[in-house]
């Protein structure tokens, strides 16, 4: 089991194995929960009644739900940069950068699908429902900004950030309104966002 990040909302960050495991279980039922019941109506308590923890053990990590919530999203952050990552290694010197932002683009729309509790935390700009802070978006375009480099054997500057840093907001924005339109996403609206990205990028990465 691979562990769990380090977020700041932590209390106190697991030593040992056990602790980890345990951290772990307690995020599991926190994404299964707003999956069912929604941000709302989570509660610490029904968050270790799920992950099989005394309540204690919540609150060893979590002050309240909204810490629990946002230490969900920088797991789904470092979980969403291993896949992207993973993408680009079996992708070395083929396709380019739009091949990269193809997995860029196709990991976020996989956790979007499968991840429990994604649609409603991803990476921290959805709680409470409807907030859009700059901060979650700021960090995905910076994760982005040494993946791509790295995968495309360049020096990272303040242009190439800032088009990634609009991408990702773009985007975000682009695939909200696809899983508005149709439950698991609209094809089409997907591919106008992918048409968008590729225009727009190719300014900076051609």
């Amino acid at each position: 089991m691979k562990p769990v990040p380090h977020a700041t909302s932590l209390r106190r960050a697991p030593v040992q194995r056990r602790s980890a495991e345990r951290l772990s279980r307690i995020l599991d039922a926190c994404a299964d929960l707003l999956d069912e019941v929604g941000y709302d109506a989570l509660s610490t308590r029904a968050v270790a009644l799920r992950a099989g923890v005394p309540i204690g053990s919540v609150y060893r990590f979590f002050g309240n739900k909204r810490q629990m919530a946002d230490a969900l999203a920088q797991r789904n952050l470092e979980r969403y940069s291993e896949r992207v990552a993973a993408r680009l290694a079996e992708r070395t010197g083929d396709g380019g950068w739009r091949a990269a932002l193809d997995a860029v683009l196709d990991e976020y729309l996989a956790m979007k699908r499968t991840a429990p509790g994604f649609c409603l935390v991803d990476f921290g700009n959805q709680i409470p429902v409807g907030a859009r802070r700059a901060e979650p978006n700021h960090r995905v375009a910076e994760r982005l900004t040494r993946l791509l480099c790295g995968h495309l054997g360049r020096e990272p500057d303040e242009d190439l950030h800032r088009a990634l840093l609009v991408a990702v907001e773009t985007a975000d924005a682009l695939v909200h309104l696809a899983f508005r339109v149709a439950p698991g996403g609209d094809d089409k609206v997907v591919e106008e966002a992918r048409q968008l990205l590729r225009a727009y990028l190719a300014r900076v990465l051609d």
